[in-house]
């Protein structure tokens, strides 16, 4: 990576991480314990959401904070119970997400660190 290139771009731009976020959500759709924690009946804003604040957070357009302003992670998801068994089923199917395209293993496991901080950052509910 050169310090003109993000890591947003060196792993293929937006499409790259539309198709990790699509498979994320392929599996959230389906899944009994996170499923319940999107009010929403639709998944697309959500995932929307998600997309452009991972863009934003890897280097690509800032169009999430344009339009929603500071991330806020914690706050935004204050309302909603986050236990283990919650973080461990968003990282599986995170995993999935980068599975499902081709990244290097540095920039696997660059992308994969990141993640499970933000999982655990984000567990505010014991058990």
């Amino acid at each position: 990576m050169t310090e003109e290139q993000s890591f947003y771009d060196e792993i293929g731009g937006f499409e790259t991480f539309r198709t990790i976020v699509a498979t994320f959500y392929k599996g959230v759709a389906d899944d009994e314990v996170l499923r319940p924690l999107y009010p929403e009946e639709d998944l697309g804003p959500a995932e929307e959401r998600f997309l452009l604040f991972l863009v934003q957070y890897w280097g690509g357009p800032t169009t999430y904070s344009d339009q929603r302003g500071h991330p806020r992670l914690r706050m935004r998801h204050a309302p909603f119970e986050v236990n283990l068994e919650a973080r461990d089923r968003w990282l599986t199917h995170f995993r999935a997400g980068l599975d499902a395209v081709d990244l290097t293993p540095e920039q696997d496991a660059r992308f994969w660190e990141y993640v499970e901080h933000a999982a655990n950052f984000m567990v505010n509910t014991p058990g």
